[in-house]
């Protein structure tokens, strides 16, 4: 449905909004070249995700008002293979 999708009255992105079957999906990507310091996924924390919730919010604001919706997040990891890693945390977070 939607790529990068900033709210001109909040401050943050999502940075990609879709369907799973009947539920919208609002998820977070984080890509990381390695595993030392900290799981990607772990950078969502408090504040993101309610910089996250306040623009789906927003996003939400233009569709029947009980549309079903839920956070994923996806963690990308290019380490030493060629190709990339990808782990989904499916409803990672509730909306805050």
């Amino acid at each position: 449905m939607a790529r990068n999708f900033r709210s001109p009255r909040r401050r943050g992105e999502i940075d990609l909004i879709g369907w799973d079957k009947n539920i919208l999906c609002f998820i977070e990507v984080k890509t990381r070249t390695s595993h030392a310091v900290k799981p990607a996924e772990a950078a969502v924390d408090h504040s993101k995700k309610r910089e996250l919730s306040a623009v789906a919010r927003e996003y939400l604001s233009h569709l029947p008002p009980e549309c079903p919706c839920r956070f994923d997040v996806v963690s990308v990891y290019y380490e030493s293979s060629s190709q990339p890693v990808f782990e989904l945390f499916r409803n990672a977070f509730a909306m805050s």
